[in-house]
């Protein structure tokens, strides 16, 4: 039985430079039929010009089962520490910096 156990689990290695992580402040989401790419930015105030930091690349089920990992981890927070309050109004800066338009 201990056997079976051990062929499901799945062993992830976290390098330090990965663990350490990538800090942003806007996500710019796009997709196609058989893909949703979300890039991650770090806009900087006063800077007309941003880069994409890091890329993710899901399948559509992948995105979908994202999108409720993230909605259980956000209840759970706000449980714990109360409502995460928003802005109601757009950000100050263009969002598609030349790029694609976003579907977000």
């Amino acid at each position: 039985m201990e056997e079976q156990q051990n062929e499901n689990q799945l062993n992830i290695e976290l390098s330090e430079e990965i663990a350490e992580g990538i800090f942003s402040n806007l996500a710019i989401i796009t997709h196609s039929n058989t893909e949703f790419v979300l890039d991650f930015i770090r806009v900087m105030p006063g800077v007309p010009k941003a880069k994409v930091k890091s890329r993710i690349i899901l399948t559509p089920e992948h995105a979908k089962r994202l999108l409720h990992a993230i909605q259980d981890n956000i209840e759970k927070y706000e449980v714990a520490n109360g409502r995460i309050k928003t802005q109601e109004e757009p950000p100050g800066f263009p969002m598609n910096f030349g790029g694609p338009t976003a579907q977000a």
